[in-house]
């Protein structure tokens, strides 16, 4: 069932899955400032879910109105551990449910699981079987990458749009080069060709290397994709998915900038509470604070906080700071 992917306007843009990163508080910055078409969650192991740990990774899938449509992506090993967790993610409300077999991670692919399964179609074919059978009428896409130690984009892909998919989400990267090689969008380009001979209904979406709102039309007109996903374009600029030509978080006057990292810092504060640490912030401050002077030592300060009140009183110290400058200079 393609659901809520049909009605997307295309070339349509994705927020990817990056864990520790995409959790509900930074979608939600995103979503206010510069949403895109479509949410993704931070992957969760369905074994997880499925035991004891429980506890260790529902969080991930915590999420609000604002982020729609949201798409809860899934990874791990046991076909029926994705028919209960699929079943669960749609009781839950998600507008779709997307398996993890790209992710280049050692500590995962050692244990056989997302990208691991490229060269084991076999499980590859249970685990696409099972999400299906649990999620009912909610879409199910994959994300993946055109191989694991070598190239394999067509013959992989094509047993991949065999399986109906609503969406199929290339990474133009082989597992083994993790990031460190370019995106080779040449290669996602076959998959939309290789789509189009077999007459299949499932949108691809491409990713890798995207640090634009720009990028996205030229390449969907490149390439003929559906859709293009970012996510470390994410991180590097919110703003990035804005529809504005040129606006970026780089041309935010500073005041701004640091209005939205009090914002963030808010916001994380009013949702996790005990939850998670303040100390899961600070990855964040270059995302908001860089490009201006004074920005590296503000950003020093924030990291070296130790609690929420700490890192807003260092921006209303640094506030109060730059309106003393701008008064001095009149």
């Amino acid at each position: 069932m393609p659901g809520f992917w049909s009605n997307l306007k295309r070339p349509f843009s994705a927020l990817a899955p990056m864990e520790d990163v995409t959790d509900t508080v930074f979608r939600q910055m995103i979503a206010r400032y510069a949403p895109p078409d479509v949410f993704f969650t931070e992957f969760v192991n369905v074994d997880g879910m499925c035991s004891e740990g429980r506890e260790a990774v529902i969080h991930r899938l915590r999420y609000t109105e604002a982020e729609r449509p949201i798409v809860a992506q899934i990874w791990g090993l046991d076909p029926e551990n994705f028919e209960q967790a699929a079943k669960e993610i749609q009781k839950m409300g998600f507008d779709g449910v997307d398996l993890n077999m790209g992710c280049s991670v050692k500590k995962v692919v050692k244990t056989g699981a997302c990208a691991r399964l490229i060269d084991n179609p076999s499980l590859a074919d249970e685990i696409v079987h099972a999400a299906r059978q649990g999620a009912g009428q909610m879409p199910v896409s994959v994300k993946t990458r055109i191989g694991y130690s070598y190239r394999k984009t067509l013959e992989w892909t094509g047993f991949l749009l065999e399986k109906n998919l609503a969406a199929l989400i290339v990474h133009g990267r082989i597992a083994r080069e993790s990031y460190s090689a370019k995106a080779d969008w040449d290669e996602i380009g076959k998959v939309v060709s290789l789509r189009n001979q077999m007459k299949s209904s499932t949108l691809v979406v491409g990713n890798g290397d995207v640090t634009s709102c720009e990028q996205i039309g030229h390449l969907a007109s490149a390439y003929g994709v559906d859709g293009v996903m970012i996510g470390r374009g994410a991180l590097h600029d919110p703003l990035v998915f804005s529809k504005t030509g040129g606006k970026s978080i780089s041309a935010l006057p500073v005041a701004q900038k640091a209005a939205m990292v009090k914002e963030h810092i808010m916001l994380h504060r009013e949702t996790w509470r005990d939850e998670k640490s303040c100390n899961v912030l600070k990855k964040y401050f270059r995302t908001y604070l860089s490009g201006f002077k004074g920005a590296t030592r503000l950003r020093r300060c924030l990291v070296s906080a130790s609690s929420y009140d700490e890192m807003l009183e260092i921006l209303r110290s640094h506030a109060a700071e730059a309106a003393d400058e701008a008064k001095a200079a009149e």
